[in-house]
């Protein structure tokens, strides 16, 4: 492998999921690699993203438990209170601690870091503004983008004060007592699911005619239901037109017909978007679309020879686990490994809101829209015997499968899933799914008794026409 200190086998621009996965992964495959990051290692989704925020939620479980303690026989005096100040302490704990393993692996496998800003130049050379006000220059047999996202903003909301996108909401020291969230997706509802379970007063404002949209519709109804029971509220079909801030700190926001609600904080969660801003890419084959994202084919290479992008930076699912998948993909076909492209049409999706959500492959909807005449399996958790006692039995295990010739359920589509722990169990579903397996073959296999998840075998043994509960 190369010699040079200034030139690599790899450079990485981005220390995100999909940098410091190609990082690690490529140099356990023995390239000799440059990882830039301006900010801390793991990017968004460890620093302001899905680590923080799943944190929160799992304080948001344990005050759920204390409130229904009683229910197992557990006595507790007077009404639990949430030291948030401390749930941001232990948050930053955990996310210290990941930080730093990151960067003990990166040191360990002789990944270069670079503290600052990396930008593409010609002939796959990257400059980086160093944060100490320096600047290096190297160069790469080949080159990966992972810059990640940004949260997008929306028009008279800029942040500030109680105006905040996910990145402010994560180090909030103090539980506001009212709290609009905008928008109604995945992100949106985590954090309504937090803070209600919390004990703050939430509401939901989104646009479109329902909260969590491209959802299995059976899925949803069960997320709405228990959205109503923790006394969220919930407006649909809604725009917000601007907020007025008031003396206390809060602020009015006011949306829809002449609509308008006071309140401490506003959480802006409408999407993200791709973060090209400083790559320099001007000058370059690397080509962004009129939405911001990079460009690229079925293997992540760009228009530049030798320069792929992996991650929130080009137009896929923007979920941490598929950056990693990518970044696996790019070091194999850089390496002449012949790899099989990330089917983004069955990977893994999990939503951590209470109760939680999680499904590989279509819906029924989407199924059909594709041409597939289905059969579809449903089971609830509310008869499964470890949901009782764990005292969670909200939601359900959806199963949609292909029809065959003679009305029978053959070949497994899609697993949708709502429920305790469900982005837990979602493994054997997302298999079956990614294997292309029949409902007859997935049913010979044994489920653990008791067990969350013999929910879902249950379900395939119902799509074979026999089955011995429900």
């Amino acid at each position: 492998m190369s010699e040079r200190s200034d030139h690599f086998d790899l450079v990485i621009i981005g220390g995100g999921p999909g940098g410091y996965c190609a990082a690690l992964y490529g140099a356990s495959a023995g390239l000799q690699v440059a990882l830039v990051e301006k900010d801390a290692l793991g990017g968004t989704c460890l620093n302001r993203g899905c680590i923080p925020a799943k944190a929160f939620l799992e304080t948001a479980a344990v005050k759920r438990h204390v409130d229904h303690s009683g229910d197992f026989g557990i006595e507790t005096e007077g009404d639990p209170t949430v030291d948030f100040a401390r749930t941001q302490e232990r948050k930053q704990g955990i996310v210290k601690g990941l930080v730093n393993g990151i960067g003990a692996m990166c040191k360990g496998r002789k990944v270069e870091v670079f503290n600052g800003t990396g930008s593409l130049a010609s002939g796959r050379t990257v400059e980086v503004a160093m944060n100490d006000g320096g600047s290096e220059s190297i160069t790469g047999d080949f080159v990966l983008l992972a810059s990640g996202s940004v949260p997008r903003l929306i028009p008279n909301f800029e942040r500030g004060g109680p105006i905040m996108t996910s990145d402010e909401v994560l180090e909030l020291s103090e539980l506001p007592r009212r709290v609009v969230v905008i928008g109604g997706g995945a992100i949106g509802c985590e954090f309504a699911s937090t803070f209600a379970d919390l004990g703050s007063e939430v509401t939901i404002l989104e646009g479109l005619p329902k909260i969590l949209p491209g959802l299995d519709a059976d899925v949803a109804n069960v997320v709405v239901k228990s959205f109503k029971k923790k006394r969220i509220d919930i407006r649909t079909g809604v725009m917000v037109n601007g907020h007025t801030p008031n003396d206390s700190g809060g602020t009015t926001v006011h949306f829809g017909d002449d609509e308008s609600l006071e309140v401490d904080a506003v959480v802006v969660s409408v999407g993200r978007r791709p973060f090209a801003d400083e790559l320099g890419l001007d000058g370059t084959g690397v080509e962004v679309d009129d939405r911001g994202f990079v460009v690229v084919d079925e293997w992540c290479r760009t228009g530049e020879e030798g320069v792929y992008a992996v991650g929130d930076l080009v137009d896929t699912p923007q979920l941490a686990h598929v950056g990693y998948a990518e970044a696996i993909l790019v070091i194999k076909h850089l390496l002449g490994e012949d790899p099989m492209p990330v089917m983004y049409d069955r990977v893994p999706w999990a939503i951590y809101c209470h109760p939680e959500v999680a499904w590989a492959g279509p819906d029924e909807e989407q199924a059909k829209a594709a041409g597939h005449d289905v059969v579809v399996g449903k089971h609830p958790f509310k008869y499964n015997s470890r949901a009782m006692i764990v005292g969670e039995t909200e939601g359900l295990v959806k199963i949609i499968a292909k029809k065959r010739a003679d009305g029978s359920a053959g070949q497994i589509l899609g697993v949708h899933m709502v429920g305790p722990w469900v982005t837990e169990q979602l493994s054997g579903g997302y298999l079956a799914v990614n294997w292309e397996a029949s409902v007859d073959e997935v049913a010979e296999f044994i489920q653990p008794h008791p067990s969350l998840t013999e929910l879902f075998g249950e379900t395939v043994l119902t799509l074979t026409g026999r089955n011995f509960n429900g």
